[in-house]
C-alpha cells in the first residue's frame, strides 16, 4: 500500500481553535506553516459585494458633481473601505476557514448590505443617515469582538488585539452625534471626519513598534506579507472594474462603429494600463515590497490605497459612461475625469518610490527615479487638460490614454537591462526524431529538457508494480 493510504485522516470540525499563523517572538518572525497563502474564496465573494457597493458610490457621485457631493462620496468610501480592512487583517492573521468565520463574512455582507443602500442618500434623509451609521458601527463591532474572541483562543497576538478593541471601540462613539436630528449636516460632516481620521490614526498606533514597546509584549502581531499583496491587489481590481462596468452594461455604444466606441475603447486601454503600472511597481529586477522593507512604508503603502481607490473610481466611472453615444459632457465631469486620474497617477507614483530596488546601478537602462519619473508629469498634465475649453470631451479622453500609453512604453522599455534583445530566437520549434529519443530516465534532450521516465509513468502502471 502507498504511503499515502497509510496516513490517518485529519480529524474536521465545524467550529476550529482560532491559531495565529504568523506573529513576532522576542522580535523573530514565526510562521505556523510555509509557503504562500492566497485569498480564500469566501474572501474573494466578499469582494464581489464592494463591486456593487463602490459602484453605487461612484454612480451617485457621477449624477451631481459638486464639493457637497464629493466630500460625501469620500466620508460614505471610507468606512466601507474600514470594515473590508477588519475582515482583511482577521483573515491575513487567524484564518481557519471553520463554519464560524463564514457566517462572520456572511452576517458582515448582510449589514453591508443595509450600508450600501443607505449611505448615497444620507445628506438627503435622517433615516438614511441613521440606517447608514448604525450598519457600520455593527460591522465594525462584530469585528471587533471576533478579535476580542480570538484573543482568548491564541496568545500570540493578544495584547494587540485587546488594545485594538478597547480603542477601535472608543472610535465608534465619536459617531453617536450623527444619530442626533438637532446637529447641522455641517456639524455631522465635521464630526465624521474627525471619527475616519481617529480610526486611521487608531489603527496604526495599535500595530506600530510604538505600541509593541509600551505593551512590552513577548508576542506581537506579525502579516503573511503575500495573502495581504494578494488582498490589495484583488481591491484594486474591483476599482479598475468601474472602468469596464457602465462600457457594456446596457449596450451604451451599440451599434456598430461609433464614437461611443471609440470613447469605450480608449477607458478600456486607460484601465489596463493602470492596472500593468500597478503590477510593474517600479521596474526593479529584484527589490524588496514596502511592507517588508519597514513599517512607516508598510502604514505609507496601505494608507495610499483608499486615495488610490477614491479616484479610481470616480475617474472610471466618467470615462465608462461616456461610452453612451449621445454624451455631453461638461466642465464638472471634464475636471471629475481628469483630476480623478491625475491623482490616482501620483498614488501610483508614490507607490513606486515606496518599493525598495536591489538593483546595482548601471544594470538597468534608467536609475529608478527616472523611470517613474513620467508618472507625475503625465498627471500633471492630465489634471490641466479641462483647461483647454477648444477640447471636446472624445479629443480629452484621446489625450489621456495616449499620454498613459506613453507612460507605460516609458516605464517598460527603461526598466529593460542595458544588455537586453528584442527579440529572442525560435529554436526547437520542431517534434524531435523518434530515434533521437533516449528511453533511459536522466537523459538530455538537445533541447535542454530533463527527461524522467519513472515520473511520467501512469498511476495505473504505479498499481501494477505494487
Amino acid at each position: 500500500m502507498s504511503e499515502i493510504a497509510n496516513l490517518a485522516p485529519e480529524p474536521r470540525y465545524l467550529f476550529r481553535q482560532p491559531r495565529a499563523l504568523q506573529w513576532f517572538e522576542h522580535g523573530r518572525l514565526v510562521k505556523r506553516c510555509e509557503g504562500e497563502r492566497q485569498a480564500s474564496r469566501f474572501e474573494l465573494f466578499l469582494d464581489l459585494l464592494y463591486v456593487a457597493i463602490l459602484a453605487n458610490f461612484a454612480d451617485s457621485l457621477a449624477e451631481d458633481i459638486s464639493g457637497v457631493q464629493l466630500v460625501k462620496y469620500l466620508l460614505i468610501l471610507s468606512p466601507s473601505w474600514h470594515v473590508w480592512s477588519d475582515l482583511r487583517e482577521l483573515m491575513n492573521s487567524f484564518y481557519n476557514d471553520d463554519l464560524l468565520q463564514r457566517l462572520l463574512i456572511l452576517f458582515i455582507m448582510a449589514v453591508l448590505l443595509v450600508y450600501g443602500n443607505n449611505a448615497p442618500l444620507v445628506n438627503e434623509d435622517l433615516g438614511a443617515l441613521r440606517a447608514t451609521v448604525g450598519a457600520y458601527m455593527v460591522a465594525r463591532c462584530t469585528a471587533n469582538t471576533a478579535h476580542l474572541v480570538y484573543s482568548f483562543a491564541s496568545y500570540h497576538h493578544r495584547a494587540q488585539q485587546r488594545l485594538w478593541f478597547g480603542m477601535a471601540s472608543l472610535c465608534l462613539l465619536l459617531y453617536t452625534p450623527l444619530y442626533l436630528e438637532d446637529i447641522s449636516m455641517r456639524a455631522k460632516i465635521a464630526v465624521a471626519v474627525v471619527a475616519i481620521v481617529a480610526e486611521e490614526s487608531t489603527w496604526m498606533f495599535c500595530y506600530s513598534p510604538l505600541a509593541k514597546r509600551m505593551l512590552r509584549a513577548r508576542y506581537t502581531t506579525a502579516v503573511d506579507v503575500p495573502h495581504e499583496i494578494d488582498r490589495f491587489a484583488a481591491f484594486y481590481i474591483i476599482a479598475l472594474g468601474e472602468f469596464l462596468y457602465w462600457s457594456i452594461v446596457g449596450s451604451p455604444a451599440a451599434i456598430g462603429f461609433n464614437a461611443g466606441l471609440l470613447r469605450a475603447v480608449w477607458t478600456l486601454v486607460i484601465a489596463f494600463c493602470f492596472n500593468w503600472m500597478y503590477v510593474h511597481n517600479d521596474g526593479a529586477l529584484s527589490g524588496s515590497h514596502p511592507i517588508r522593507h519597514s513599517v512607516t512604508t508598510s502604514f505609507v503603502w496601505v494608507t495610499l490605497h483608499l486615495p488610490l481607490i477614491a479616484s479610481l473610481l470616480a475617474g472610471g466611472h466618467v470615462a465608462a459612461k461616456s461610452a453612451a453615444e449621445k454624451i455631453d459632457f461638461g466642465d464638472p465631469q471634464r475636471w471629475l475625469l481628469c483630476g480623478s486620474l491625475g491623482v490616482a497617477l501620483f498614488c501610483l507614483y508614490i507607490i513606486s518610490i515606496l518599493h525598495h530596488s536591489h538593483d546595482k546601478s548601471g544594470v538597468l537602462i534608467l536609475g529608478k527615479n527616472l523611470r517613474v519619473i513620467m508618472r507625475p508629469i503625465v498627471a500633471i498634465v492630465i489634471i490641466c487638460l479641462p483647461l483647454a475649453h477648444q477640447l471636446d470631451f472624445t479629443s480629452i479622453l484621446s489625450l489621456i490614454m495616449a499620454l498613459v500609453v506613453v507612460c507605460l512604453i516609458w516605464e517598460n522599455v527603461t526598466s529593460l537591462r542595458k544588455d537586453c534583445h528584442i527579440w529572442e530566437k525560435w529554436v526547437d520549434t520542431q517534434y524531435p526524431d523518434e530515434t533521437e529519443t533516449d528511453p533511459e530516465a536522466g537523459q538530455m534532450h538537445d533541447d535542454g529538457v530533463q527527461v524522467d521516465v519513472d515520473a511520467t509513468q501512469s498511476d495505473g502502471g504505479d498499481e501494477r508494480k505494487e
